[in-house]
C-alpha cells in the first residue's frame, strides 16, 4: 500500500469555555463541521467532537479492514453494519483520556460461519492502523461481532 496522507483545516475562534470551531476536510468531502466544549461534553445540538471523528475513523478502518478480511477468506460481505463508540474520561494524574473504543459488527456474507468470522475479525482488528494506534496509546478495545 502506497503512503497515504489526509488533512484537515480547523478554525477557532474566542476562549475554550464559550469559542466556537470548525473542521473542513482537506480533500472537500466536508467541509464547516461544527464544534465547541459545550457540544462536546453536552449535548451535540448538531455539531461533531474529536471523540466523534475518532469514532468515524476507528469504525471505518475496521470495517474496511473486515471486508478485504472476509473477501480473502472466501466470503465476500454482501453488507457490513458497524457502530463504534469512543469512551474518553477522567484518568487520575493525567486528565481526560481515550480510554475505550467499542466496535460492535453485524456481518452478512453468504457462507460466513461462526469460526470464520471469528478468524476474519481478528485478523480485521489486528490489520487496522487504528486498533493499533489506540491500543498502544493504552485504550482497552472491545469488539464484537455477529452474522446477520
Amino acid at each position: 500500500m502506497p503512503r497515504i496522507e489526509r488533512s484537515a483545516q480547523l478554525v477557532w475562534e474566542g476562549n475554550v469555555a464559550r469559542g466556537i470551531g470548525s473542521i473542513s476536510a482537506g480533500t472537500g468531502a466536508f467541509a464547516d463541521l461544527g464544534f465547541s466544549l459545550p457540544t462536546r461534553i453536552g449535548q451535540p445540538e448538531g455539531k461533531t467532537s474529536p471523540e466523534e471523528l475518532l469514532a468515524a475513523a476507528h469504525g471505518g478502518c475496521i470495517t474496511m479492514s473486515l471486508a478485504s478480511e472476509l473477501t480473502q477468506a472466501g466470503t465476500p460481505p454482501g453488507r457490513l453494519d458497524v457502530s463504534c463508540r469512543i469512551v474518553m474520561d477522567e484518568v487520575e494524574g493525567r486528565g481526560h483520556q481515550i480510554v475505550a473504543s467499542h466496535v460492535d459488527a453485524v456481518v452478512d456474507a453468504d457462507g460466513l460461519d461462526d469460526d470464520g468470522l471469528r478468524e476474519a475479525f481478528a485478523k480485521a482488528d489486528e490489520g487496522c492502523p487504528f486498533s493499533q494506534l489506540l491500543r498502544a496509546a493504552g485504550v482497552e478495545l472491545h469488539l464484537s461481532a455477529r452474522r446477520a
